[in-house]
């Protein structure tokens, strides 16, 4: 963090110190700070049947992205959207308490304040048949319609094989 840090900043770092995470990790990982959406929209629900949110125009995005893979036959189903630090920290409390360690877990999950999913710009995708967040996901008719369609609607895949970040493969991000 440069020496004027935001009050954002300073949370996040006291956050990291608390969980133990490496004070050099956004340089480690070449990731930038993601400041939480403030005016999220609603998006539905995802497969949990839990409200989902996104930014407004990555929201509007979506519910076209949607709509045009459903009228191609393929049924797009939102597994996680929207997701706060506080959210983030616990996924990284829970993964840690079954006995990973912080490295295994950074190589799956975003630190906190680091998540793209705290903007409300992205989206963990999956359609039926297929288990969530699986890298099997990568043969399914909708991950083949994402990779020819989703730039159309301004979404990309952020974590494809052998990333600058360092970080597992997810083809459903």
């Amino acid at each position: 963090f440069s020496r004027r840090q935001t009050r954002f900043g300073h949370e996040i770092v006291a956050l990291h110190q608390q969980l133990g995470i490496p004070a050099d990790y956004g340089c480690r990982y070449q990731l930038q700070l993601q400041l939480e959406c403030k005016q999220p929209m609603a998006i539905g629900t995802d497969i949990f049947s839990r409200p989902q949110y996104l930014a407004a125009p990555a929201a509007r995005a979506w519910v076209k992205m949607q709509a045009a893979a459903t009228g191609d036959g393929i049924e797009l189903q939102a597994v996680s959207a929207l997701r706060s630090v506080k959210y983030q920290a616990d996924i990284i409390r829970t993964k840690l308490g079954k006995g990973q360690s912080m490295e295994q877990v950074l190589k799956v999950s975003a630190a906190p304040g680091y998540s793209e999913h705290h903007s409300g710009r992205a989206l963990d995708l999956t359609m039926p048949g297929f288990e969530p967040l699986q890298t099997a996901f990568e043969k399914s008719p909708a991950f083949q319609w994402l990779t020819n369609s989703a730039d159309r609607f301004g979404f990309r895949l952020s974590y494809p094989r052998n990333n600058r970040h360092g970080l597992c493969y997810e083809p459903w991000h």
